[in-house]
Formats: structure tokens, sequence, C-alpha cells
């Protein structure tokens, strides 16, 4: 959306854009940005309420009135409702690997179920499910200050390749969590609770401080995070 009201307003038409994830509305800086720190998925906050839902609209609306770039943040914070994910990571089994190489083996067996059961799998953009952990292992490495043009990624696309290992983790932990989670929850557990959320995003910094290409790295994992 903020590269549609740079787009939009070049036409002539004069934009707002409700943004959810700030780091991006500052980087691609839209004319007119109101900032509303809710769930992604509820741009206008919780579902039902109509005041409050009028209230962010008066409020963006009101920028239309600015002729200078402007940045407005809502006042109100709204967090996720959603029930966390609950799901038991395997222990350390091999001391010798990288811990998100040795955790990604030890869900397999759940992820073969997973795939058995369902006969589908989201796994396969880029690489399959064999190559999950030579894939990891690069992306362990790159997050350990490897130079990023001398280990290879399987795969080679960063997002395609992170993609199939966030989906081969989603459907081993659908597989072993003891109750319904909706995305945002599941996402969050495996940014926040993973071996391989937490080397993806460390592999993800220090892609940028190497200077690797925008496009390269930025999207190994929503712009939010």
């Amino acid at each position: 959306m903020s590269v549609l009201a740079h787009v939009f307003e070049a036409a002539g038409l004069a934009t707002v854009v409700l943004a959810s994830m700030k780091e991006v509305a500052e980087r691609i800086a839209p004319p007119r940005t109101l900032y509303c720190e809710f769930p992604l998925g509820r741009p206008l906050g919780r579902p039902d309420d109509a005041e409050l839902q009028r209230n962010v609209l008066t409020r963006g609306l009101g920028l239309l009135s600015e002729t200078a770039s402007v940045f407005d943040t809502y006042p109100e914070i709204i967090e996720s409702d959603e029930t966390p994910l609950s799901c038991a990571l395997p222990p350390r089994f091999d001391a010798s690997l990288p811990p998100a190489v040795d955790e990604a083996r030890g869900l397999r067996a759940a992820y073969d179920r997973a795939r058995e059961a369902n006969r589908v799998t989201a796994v396969g953009r880029a690489i399959d499910v064999d190559t999950i952990e030579s894939a990891l292992d690069a992306l362990h490495q790159w997050a350990q200050g490897a130079p990023w043009k001398e280990v290879a990624l399987p795969g080679k696309n960063t997002v395609a390749v992170c993609h199939d290992i966030r989906a081969y983790y989603t459907e081993a932990a659908l597989e072993l969590a003891t109750a319904p989670a909706g995305s945002r929850s599941v996402e969050a557990w495996f940014y926040e609770d993973t071996e391989a959320g937490k080397t993806m995003m460390a592999a993800r910094a220090a892609l940028e401080a190497q200077g690797a290409p925008f496009g390269f790295w930025f999207y190994m994992a929503p712009g939010h995070r």
C-alpha cells in the first residue's frame, strides 16, 4: 500500500496509508501515514468496535489536509487476542550440529506424519524436505558472520527457501500442537521460540550488515519483524 500511495499521488490522487508495519512505512515513506499498532489483518482495530474504527478513520482522513509528508501514530495499542501455539520442541540430541539443524531433524517424524495424513505439503517451492537441514546450516553460517557470497544456500532464492523452512515447521507443529492455533500465533512461535526462526532472523540481520542486496535478505521474514 505504501508503494501504491506514491503511484496514486503521482497521478494526482491524495492518499492516506493505514500502516501496520512501522519500519516498512518509514522506509517507503508514503506522503501521509497513520501508523496503527494493531494485529496484522485488522487495520481498523477490534472487530465490531464501531467507535474505535470511526476514530481511526477520522484521524486518518484528517491527514488529507496536510501538504507536507506526515507520519502520525494512533495512540491506542491493540495486542493480538489469538491463543498462543502450544507445541513442545525436541530437546537437543546431537550437540555437534547447529541448534537449528538438530531441531529440524528432531521434528522430521512429526512432519512425515502430517504429510502422510494430509498427502499434501507447502514445502517444495525452492527446496525439498530432505534439503531443509542443509539450508538451515547455510543460514547458521551466515548468522555466524560467514560471507554471504561464499556460503551457498540450497535453492538460492532466500525468500522461497525461508518459506519452505517455515512451512516445514508449521506442518510439524500443527501435528504436535495440543490445541488449534491461528496464523499469527504460529508465526510468533516460529520466530520467537524455535532455533530455526532465531537463526533465520540472525542470518537476515547479518546479511543486512554485510551489505547484501535489500531484496536478498529483507523478505526472508515478514516485514514487521
